[in-house]
């Protein structure tokens, strides 16, 4: 191909996570595992996690000098281009890990506004990751970038703010201002549609990224929504109509929830999380794989509650079963069993009786317990459309 060949350079990153009496470091490790995740889903490679354990993090660069001086030696040593902190970082620390190191820092909120740049497609998707993007931007103006190249492109560099003029206050005020108003007017469209949509009822798949919801959706509606194990698979909303039997309903797939999501994308994100918000049922996915699956279910209830969405009726669905494992404890070991140690029957046994509502448990790759979920689907639509259409229950 030439001299003039343009090679794709992948970017290499260290990781970086602080336990505090908080955060044990058990804890920090599974934080930083999910860290390095959305880092291969930003198209760079994690390369080195460092912890360190603080009472506080430090106000000017957030990790203490000697540990800072340990990643900058690994980073020179391995040509480092990024450090990437688990936790949202000041403008000035920002400034002042990169004036130490020589590399760029981000923050998990800035890679995740990243990612959500690179996976935007529709006209509406990018509108509202920019902007996300510019109001986390605003407050971070000030001597921002001026001692780093920033014309190289690479993870965090993408969307606004790339050239100087566009580093000016009032200019990404202006920009603000035009994008809410442009999102505003297809809200209003986007309402529109909605309530075109005629008596059906709604229901919305909920659930962490990456816990299978698309490859559910596909299969509950024989369509072909995009899937693939990677975080933020599906940002824009996609609704379905499903027949179940001889009932019709509205199924909507939409953005999966993380723990600490940037608020500016929730902000941002709000029309398509009006699907969730106006559902008549919630169908809660759960990775039961997932050694921090307990976890990921208290933050989904969270962002509901945040989002005003915590009083719908749930369904949960415990999701790749097919993936799960367990260490099976000694018979003449008496020490209490940990979850890590609970065989699928006994956790079944167990979440079937925490859950407030129906739980079921499936693998959705393996299409296992699809047609039990699909007849309570059926009998949870079904009480909601008597309910609210008593005239029409003979069809049913």
């Amino acid at each position: 191909m030439g001299a003039f060949e343009n090679k794709i350079v992948t970017e290499t990153a260290v990781l970086v996570g602080v336990s505090t009496n908080e955060q044990p470091i058990s804890q920090v490790h599974e934080y930083l595992d999910e860290l390095a995740f959305l880092v291969e889903t930003a198209g760079a490679v994690p390369m080195k996690k460092f912890i360190q354990r603080l009472s506080s993090p430090n106000s000017r660069t957030y990790i203490g000098s000697g540990k800072l001086n340990e990643i900058k030696q690994y980073a020179q040593e391995n040509e480092i281009d990024i450090i990437v902190f688990d936790d949202e970082l000041s403008p000035s620390q920002i400034r002042n890990i990169e004036t130490e190191l020589g590399i760029r820092a981000l923050d998990r909120t800035n890679l995740i506004l990243d990612i959500f740049a690179k996976r935007a497609k529709t006209a509406y998707a990018k509108t509202q990751v920019e902007l996300a993007q510019y109001e986390y931007l605003l407050p971070r103006l000030a001597g921002m970038w001026t001692h780093l190249e920033r014309q190289r492109g690479g993870i965090g560099l993408r969307g606004p703010g790339e050239t100087e003029i566009e580093t000016d206050r009032r200019i990404i005020r202006t920009k603000i201002a035009l994008l809410k108003d442009q999102l505003e007017k297809i809200d209003k469209q986007m309402i529109t549609q909605r309530k075109n949509r005629g008596k059906l009822v709604r229901v919305s798949l909920v659930g962490y990224t990456n816990v299978g919801k698309s490859t559910l959706m596909n299969l509950l509606s024989k369509s072909d929504v995009f899937a693939e194990n990677k975080l933020f698979a599906t940002l824009d909303a996609t609704v379905r109509k499903v027949v179940i039997g001889n009932l019709p309903f509205l199924l909507s797939d939409t953005v999966g929830f993380i723990r600490k999501l940037p608020h500016h994308l929730v902000e941002s994100f709000k029309s398509t999380l009006d699907e969730v918000r106006e559902a008549d049922l919630l169908i809660h996915v759960v990775d039961i794989a997932h050694p921090g699956f307990e976890e990921q279910i208290a933050v989904v209830n969270q962002t509901l509650q945040e989002i005003g969405a915590a009083d719908k009726p749930v369904l949960v669905v415990f999701n790749k079963t097919d993936a799960y494992s367990y260490i099976r404890k000694d018979e003449d070991d008496l020490t209490p069993k940990l979850k890590e140690n609970l065989s699928l029957d006994e956790l079944k046994n167990t979440w079937m009786a925490r859950t407030n509502g129906p739980s079921i448990f499936i693998s959705a790759l393996q299409k296992q317990n699809i047609e039990e979920l699909r007849n309570m689907i059926y009998e949870k639509v079904r009480a909601i459309h008597i309910t609210r259409y008593p005239y029409d229950h003979f069809l049913y």
